[in-house]
């Protein structure tokens, strides 16, 4: 019997689908990641589960949305023990561990795909960014932990995390860090006998994006570019971030965006070099995506769901590369124009792998194996994403966009056909008020068959700003009120 397929899936943060010089950003250089592409499949309306790192990233491991896995927001808190780690705290540039308290497991007692690769022999390894609770402990199969101390760092100023304990790298650039080490994971991994999963978590491109935070000679690359492939526009009205347009910052935040693109691309190349000299690249499945888009100026954003109050849900912040190789197995240089949603990708892997698919009955996904295997695409087929962020919901379909900010609003429509760029919300239009109330039916239906309703994140005060403990709150709440002794 054929011994199942290694697997190297590398996650980038804040990266939008735009942002590839194989999605046809010609002013962005990735050679490698158009590699990738060149040997198997790139997705161009890859969707994440919502527009912030941490639930984005608990939906690809689980299957299951923000509302049913607790995540509803970026995790500010239950990262670190904080009194263990003070001093390490105290040399933090960003201003010491001052939300963190105790560690939290977020995703404990869940199924994660890599338990499930671990169950089936997988060794598993992480080299890079987890921001999903208690940074220190490696979790969910994982038996190679290398990661940072809580979800992001200073690029020349990260707090790593090896051996249960934390070292302030002061100096080394994170991107090579992250690098270096799945290099040494993959030296490691490939002289065990057991087929192997290695996950690289990159920071990158994620702010910050000033000149010191980069190497020179990727700032260098982009020093006259002029930045036509980003819409230059007016700030949003409601954006979170101090104004851009029309200042220095607006080119200042490109060049570090791209830089730092580049240079995690470098080290992808080098990943690829590795599995080619040690002949692993014909059986290694080479993943790439990102956690969730990014607007860099498009709609006058500069951020992504949490860029905006109330968020938002514009293509650009909810769509993500992915780029995904198996030479022999993938059919190579080919696109997938098919909607597909990062709820699919446990349910995807796991029917690719031939493995025991019993474990998913329940889950929102279904698998696109059968597209990674070449068969023809059905380009007909009704597909409809959801995300969610907080108090926002939407349901996307290839024409249509409608999004419900609980609990009173402002909702938006899209009618993507016409308006693909999301200029125009057709809300109050009568044209549309039969597919308005069709879809926002269909969304809530959904819902509420995949919410765990301790855990509604639409009822939950998600803000944008950071979660710090685990969700249930309002429920609690709930409880208590509803109490008799507490009503007396």
């Amino acid at each position: 019997m054929a011994r199942n397929p290694n697997i190297v899936f590398i996650l980038s943060d804040d990266q939008g689908a735009w942002a590839m010089h194989c999605a046809g950003n010609k002013e962005l250089k990735t050679p490698n990641l158009d590699r990738i592409a060149a040997r198997g499949m790139r997705f161009e309306n890859f969707f994440c589960a919502s527009p912030v790192c941490s639930p984005a990233r608990a939906s690809l491991l689980t299957g299951t949305i923000p509302s049913a896995h607790g995540v509803l927001d970026w995790l500010r808190g239950g990262n670190l023990d904080a009194e263990r780690f003070a001093k390490q705290g105290a040399q933090d540039p960003y201003g010491g561990y001052v939300s963190e308290h105790k560690p939290i497991q977020y995703l404990a007692g869940q199924l994660t795909y890599t338990d499930v690769l671990a169950q089936n022999g997988y060794n598993c390894a992480l080299s890079g960014k987890w921001h999903l609770g208690d940074s220190i402990n490696p979790q969910h199969g994982f038996r190679y932990w290398y990661t940072i101390g809580r979800g992001g760092c200073f690029y020349y100023h990260p707090d790593i995390v090896e051996n249960g304990d934390i070292r302030n790298l002061h100096g080394q650039y994170v991107t090579d860090l992250i690098t270096d080490k799945a290099l040494e994971f993959l030296d490691i991994l490939s002289e065990e006998s057991a087929p192997f999963y290695l996950s690289v978590h990159y920071t990158a491109p994620h702010s910050p994006w000033s000149a010191e935070h980069h190497p020179k000679e990727f700032l260098k690359l982009y020093e006259d570019c002029p930045f036509e492939s980003v819409p230059n526009v007016p700030d949003h009205p409601g954006l979170t971030c101090p104004p851009v347009y029309g200042t220095p910052t607006r080119t200042e935040n490109l060049k570090g965006y791209f830089a730092a693109i580049s240079a995690m691309d470098q080290g992808i190349g080098q990943i690829l070099d590795r599995l080619q000299q040690k002949g692993l690249d014909q059986e290694t499945i080479v993943i790439f995506a990102s956690d969730n888009g990014m607007n860099m100026g498009h709609h006058g954003i500069w951020g992504k769901g949490n860029g905006t109050r109330p968020m938002n849900m514009y293509d650009t912040s909810i769509k993500v590369p992915f780029l995904i190789s198996w030479p022999g197995n993938i059919p190579s240089g080919t696109v997938c124009r098919q909607m597909v949603s990062a709820y699919d990708f446990f349910p995807t892997l796991i029917d690719f792998l031939d493995m025991d698919t019993h474990q998913l009955h329940g889950l929102p996904g279904r698998s696109f194996a059968d597209v990674l295997r070449g068969q023809p695409q059905d380009e007909e087929r009704d597909v409809v994403v959801f995300d969610e962020y907080g108090p926002v919901r939407m349901i996307r379909s290839k024409r249509f966009k409608y999004i419900h900010i609980y609990p009173y609003g402002p909702d938006e429509f899209y009618d993507l056909q016409a308006d693909p760029e999301e200029q125009v919300n057709r809300i109050a239009d009568p044209c549309f008020e039969a597919e308005i109330l069709e879809m926002r039916r269909r969304m809530e239906s959904w819902f509420n068959r995949y919410v765990n309703p301790n855990m509604d994140g639409s009822r939950e005060g998600v803000t944008g700003s950071g979660q710090l403990c685990s969700a249930g709150v309002y429920a609690q709440r709930l409880e208590k009120y509803a109490s008799p002794e507490e009503n007396g």
